[in-house]
C-alpha cells in the first residue's frame, strides 16, 4: 500500500530544485508570463499539464509550446525559445525534454530568455547553461537525488510543484488563499508515469496507486471525457493507463495536432474536452493504421539483422511519428535492441530506439553522438531518440553492435522464464487473481506474477484479432482456463499451440488477468510459453 508520504524524498537533494522553485515563485508573485515547453509524447503532455494546472491555482495562467514532431523534431529549438521571449515570455520551461539542447539553450540565454528545464533524460558531463536544471540523470546529482532516476519527468514535475508550494508557504503567499491541492493531480502523474514506461518501484509505485484513486474520481474532466471516448465501463485500471488511455495521448503527437493532449488535460470547458478526446480516438485509429504499414515493412528487413547484436532499420517514406511503437514491436520479436529510422528527401533520418534489460541504449546513444555519428541524440537506458545523416547510418550501426554486443549477449544467455507461483487449474479463478492485484499496481520494475498451472488438455484453439492465438484449455480438476498470447500466430509458440491435437496436455505460463467481458467477471491467463505435459 505505498503512500506519497511514505516516498516522498527531502526536495532539496536534487540539484537546482529549490533555485527552480524560488525562480517561478517570483514568477506568481510577480505575475510574470510563463510558457511550458512540453515534449509531444505523454509524458510531455502530463508534466506540461500538471505545471499550468497547478500555476493556474496559484492565480498565473501559463501558456504552453508543443513542438510539431515532423517539423520541429524532439526538443525545443532555439528559434522557438527566441520566439517565446520575443512574444513576451519572462520565463520558459521546458518539461520532459531540454538535457541536452546545448545550442538552443545557448540562443535562449544570448536573447534574454530565461529557461528552467526539467527533465529526466540522460545528461552528458557538461550541462547546458539554463537558469535551472532539474534531472536526477545529471551526472553531478546527490546520491539521494540519483536514488529517483527511474521517475518519468511528470514525476519530477510534480516534485517541482511541490518545491513551489512549499517556497510560496514560506512567502506568506497563502494567508489570504488556499493553497492548492497537489494531490488532486496524481491522475496525470499515474498517467505520465505509465505511459512512459517507467519502473513501477519507490515513489512512482506510490505515484500510480494514488493516481488510480484520484483517477476514479473522474475530477479532471479531460481524462473523464478521454475514458468515455476509450469506451471503458468501469474505473481504468494501470494497464488502461498504458493501452487504452496513453496512446491516444500520443497519438495528437505523433499524427495529429502536437498540444491536443495538454489542452485535453487543461481545459475546464466539458464540450471541449469531449471534442478533444473523440479528435484523440480518431487520430489513434489513423495512427494503428499508419503503425501497421510500417511494421510490415520493418519485419520483412528483419532477416537481415539476424547476426546484429542491435537491430538498426531504415527507409524512406516511414512515417516519423509511429517508429517508436515499431521499434518497441521489432524489439519484441528479435528479443534484442532495436532502432527504427525514418528517412526524408533531404538525406536526414529520424530515429526511436527500444532497449531490453541489462542494455543502456541511452548511454551508447550518448557516446555515439560524442563521436560524432549522429546529429542529435539522447534518452535513457530502455528508450532513446536520433537525428542522424542517412549516410551515416551503417557506421552508426557498426558502432552499436561493438559498443553493446557483449550486453545483448548476457541479457539473452541470461533469460529464463522465472515464476512466481504454480496453481491448480481450478485455482486460476477471479477471487485468486483480485487476491494477487493487491499488490499491484504492477508495471515495468514491479511485474504482476508469472504462474503456471496444469496439467490442463487444450479444448479448442484458434486465431482471434491480428495474430492472437486463443486458447481454452480444461483441468482434470474441472478447472477451464481462457489464454491468449498476443501477436503470436506466427511464433514458434503460436504455431505449436494452433497444430496441436485437441485433446493433448501441457502446462501453460504468464500473468493471470481478470476478463470482465462477460456477465461475471472470470480469469483468464496472457500466455508466454508452454510445455507438453507428455
Amino acid at each position: 500500500e505505498p503512500t506519497i508520504r511514505g516516498f516522498m524524498p527531502d526536495l532539496s537533494v536534487f540539484q537546482d530544485m529549490d533555485k527552480a522553485a524560488e525562480r517561478i515563485a517570483e514568477a506568481v508573485v510577480n505575475q510574470e508570463k510563463v510558457t511550458i515547453f512540453g515534449d509531444h509524447d505523454v509524458d510531455g503532455a502530463t508534466s506540461a499539464a500538471l505545471l499550468i494546472r497547478l500555476l493556474r491555482d496559484l492565480g498565473l495562467q501559463a501558456g504552453h509550446y508543443i513542438p510539431d514532431r515532423l517539423m520541429e523534431g524532439y526538443g525545443p529549438s532555439g528559434e522557438a525559445l527566441v520566439k517565446l521571449g520575443q512574444q513576451g515570455s519572462d520565463l520558459v520551461v521546458t518539461v520532459d525534454c531540454g538535457a541536452m539542447a546545448f545550442e538552443a539553450l545557448d540562443m535562449a540565454n544570448k536573447s534574454g530568455v530565461e529557461v528552467i528545464v526539467v527533465d529526466h533524460h540522460k545528461c552528458a558531463a557538461e550541462l547546458p547553461k539554463a537558469w535551472a536544471l532539474v534531472n536526477p540523470n545529471r551526472l553531478d546529482e546527490s546520491d539521494a537525488g540519483a536514488e529517483h532516476g527511474h521517475l518519468a519527468a511528470v514525476g519530477m514535475a510534480f516534485l517541482l510543484g511541490a518545491a513551489l508550494i512549499r517556497n510560496l508557504r514560506g512567502k506568506a503567499f497563502f494567508q489570504d488563499r488556499p493553497e492548492p491541492k497537489l494531490l488532486e493531480l496524481l491522475d496525470i502523474v499515474a498517467l505520465g508515469t505509465v505511459a512512459d514506461v517507467a519502473q513501477l518501484r519507490g515513489l512512482n509505485r506510490a505515484f500510480v496507486a494514488q493516481g488510480l484513486k484520484v483517477l476514479s474520481g473522474r475530477q479532471n474532466i479531460g481524462l473523464a471525457a478521454l475514458i468515455d471516448a476509450s469506451r471503458l465501463k468501469r474505473a481504468p485500471i494501470c494497464s488502461d493507463l498504458g493501452f487504452a488511455l496513453g496512446p491516444r495521448i500520443n497519438a495528437g503527437g505523433r499524427v495529429g495536432k502536437s498540444d491536443l493532449g495538454v489542452r485535453l488535460l487543461t481545459t475546464q470547458d466539458p464540450e471541449e474536452a469531449q471534442k478533444i478526446a473523440a479528435e484523440l480516438d480518431h487520430l489513434n485509429e489513423e495512427r494503428r493504421a499508419i503503425e501497421s504499414h510500417v511494421l510490415e515493412e520493418a519485419e520483412a528487413m528483419c532477416a537481415t539483422q539476424q547476426n546484429q547484436a542491435v537491430a538498426v532499420l531504415s527507409a524512406k517514406g516511414w512515417h516519423p511519428g509511429v517508429i517508436g511503437i515499431v521499434a518497441s514491436r521489432i524489439k519484441e520479436k528479435l528479443d534484442r535492441p532495436a532502432i527504427i529510422i525514418a528517412e526524408d528527401e533531404t538525406g536526414i533520418g529520424k530515429g526511436s530506439g527500444r532497449s531490453i534489460t541489462g542494455v543502456d541504449l541511452g548511454a551508447a546513444i550518448i557516446a555515439a553522438k560524442d563521436s560524432g555519428l549522429l546529429l542529435a541524440g539522447g534518452g535513457h537506458a530502455m528508450a532513446a531518440g536520433i537525428t542522424i545523416e542517412t549516410a551515416r547510418i551503417g557506421a552508426f550501426s557498426e558502432f552499436l553492435n561493438e559498443r553493446l554486443a557483449t550486453l545483448v549477449g548476457k541479457s539473452q544467455a541470461g533469460r529464463a522464464l522465472l515464476l512466481d507461483a504454480v496453481l491448480s487449474p481450478k485455482g486460476v479463478n477471479p477471487v485468486t487473481v483480485e487476491a494477487m492485484n493487491g499488490a499491484g499496481p504492477y508495471g515495468m520494475g514491479w511485474p504482476a506474477p508469472r504462474i503456471a498451472t496444469g496439467p490442463v488438455r487444450i479444448i479448442k484453439c484458434d486465431i482471434v484479432g491480428k495474430d492472437h492465438v486463443r486458447m481454452i484449455v480444461a483441468g482434470d480438476d474441472g478447472g477451464s482456463i481462457k489464454t491468449i498470447a498476443f501477436r503470436a500466430a506466427e511464433s514458434d509458440l503460436g504455431q505449436a499451440l494452433l497444430s496441436a491435437p485437441r485433446g493433448r496436455k501441457l502446462w501453460i505460463a504468464g500473468r493471470a488477468k481478470i476478463d470482465d467481458w462477460g456477465s461475471r467477471p472470470s480469469a483468464e491467463i496472457h500466455l508466454e510459453d508452454a510445455a507438453w505435459a507428455d
